[in-house]
């Protein structure tokens, strides 16, 4: 215990001091200029926190233990198709008794998981690290913007921008097939890059920076939901004698994403049931072994890839829908990361477990919106403590399993 003490009280002093030009130093600008101002209370925070992680971090042992017995959320997994139908009762409600702020949260919250469920094919059940998978966000999502320009539909721009999102996932897939870990990782890290600087550049079709506007939002059978309607479309209000009210439109998009989730989820759910599932997860285990199966690891890595970036272009050609505009800002590493980081904390392989982490970690920040600029650190501190404590998630997949006395 002496030896914790000790050492806490070190590390405490040198977050302290490393933290201070960091936290400490505060900027004010004045009529006289620039100045320089100390805050070190900030550091002296930074301080406290690491003091108390580094006296918490030697029972580690014992509190997972603890967390592995007590996790309120270990039998979520097993009862995972009533946690499923109460979600979907939930979701079906919500239109109809929240606000117009809850419901764009939710929308955007079911986006998210979209893309988790697809990148939760790749590293969860395939066990390859993808950290480019915004590519094939931002590919869907200008593929609509582009399409819709010369006339192409909403409904018709989906299945483009799916299909085009798998077909560079397979492309994607070949040059990476020897790879595995750290370089597998670097390489998908460049593609989301390359994708993103693309867009940033090639101005006679993105608009470059400046991203595209004016994107029509979904439509359903000739109605839309906007006041005037375009030729050959009745507006949803005049159709039913209604008052027009732009809510019509947050509930029709809301419902696009939710049965489109639904539809991901049933999808996945009958792919991992399916050979092609058995064989991701043969790869991620050993790919020797599963090679001397008889199982090609090249096409069971490009399924994986395709199958991912698929799911991964629908996200992105509704995002586009529901924004009304793009551009490559939108589109950075840190929402790799942060899809990554929804895949991990909920479970890799646990499907429940990801739609979980990703309404977490998107209506938490909208609740908590004094601390907005701290938010990157809070989510740093709680993928730490998660790698720590539980590093195989919230909801770890449940694998079948045979005892025998």
């Amino acid at each position: 215990m002496a030896r914790s003490l000790k050492h806490a009280v070190s590390m405490a002093f040198l977050a302290f001091f490393i933290s201070l030009p960091i936290l400490g130093i505060h900027i004010d600008q004045s009529a006289q200029g620039l100045s320089l101002k100390g805050q070190w209370r900030y550091s002296a925070y930074a301080a406290v926190a690491v003091f108390l992680i580094q006296l918490i971090v030697p029972m580690r042992e014992k509190v997972r233990r603890i967390s592995l017995r007590g996790n309120p959320f270990a039998g979520m997994e097993r009862h995972r198709n009533r946690v499923l139908a109460v979600l979907i009762v939930i979701g079906m409600v919500i239109p109809f008794v929240a606000s117009r702020g809850t419901l764009d949260i939710a929308t955007l919250a079911l986006i998210y998981v979209m893309l988790g469920l697809g990148l939760n094919v790749v590293v969860g059940f395939a066990g390859l690290l993808d950290l480019g998978y915004v590519g094939f966000y931002a590919i869907g999502a200008y593929t609509y913007a582009i399409l819709q320009q010369y006339g192409y539909g909403f409904w018709g721009c989906l299945a483009i921008a799916a299909g085009l999102s798998a077909l560079l996932g397979i492309l994607l897939g070949f040059p990476v097939l020897r790879l595995r870990g750290d370089y597998l990782a670097i390489v998908t890290l460049g593609f989301g890059e390359i994708i993103r600087i693309l867009l940033n550049n090639l101005d006679a079709y993105t608009n470059g920076p400046a991203g595209i506007g004016s994107i029509p939002a979904p439509s359903f059978f000739h109605i839309v939901f906007t006041k005037r309607a375009p030729e050959g479309m009745v507006p949803f209000h005049q159709l039913f004698g209604l008052e027009y009210s732009s809510h019509y439109r947050m509930v029709f998009v809301y419902f696009v994403i939710f049965f489109l989730c639904l539809s991901t989820l049933w999808i996945i759910d009958r792919l991992v049931r399916m050979p092609i599932g058995r064989a991701w997860e043969a790869l991620r285990e050993d790919e020797i072994a599963c090679r001397s199966l008889g199982i090609n690891p090249t096409m069971v890595k490009l399924t994986a890839f395709a199958t991912g970036a698929f799911f991964a272009g629908i996200a992105g050609a509704f995002f586009a829908a529901k924004q009304g505009f793009v551009n490559p800002e939108s589109f950075t590493f840190i929402e790799s990361a942060i899809i990554l980081s929804i895949v991990v904390l909920g479970g890799m392989g646990s499907q429940t477990g990801v739609i979980l982490a990703a309404i977490a970690l998107t209506v938490i920040p909208e609740i908590a919106r004094e601390f907005s600029q701290y938010r990157m650190l809070i989510f740093g501190a709680v993928m730490v403590m998660m790698m720590i404590w539980r590093p195989q998630g919230l909801m770890p997949a449940q694998r079948p399993k045979l005892e025998l006395p």
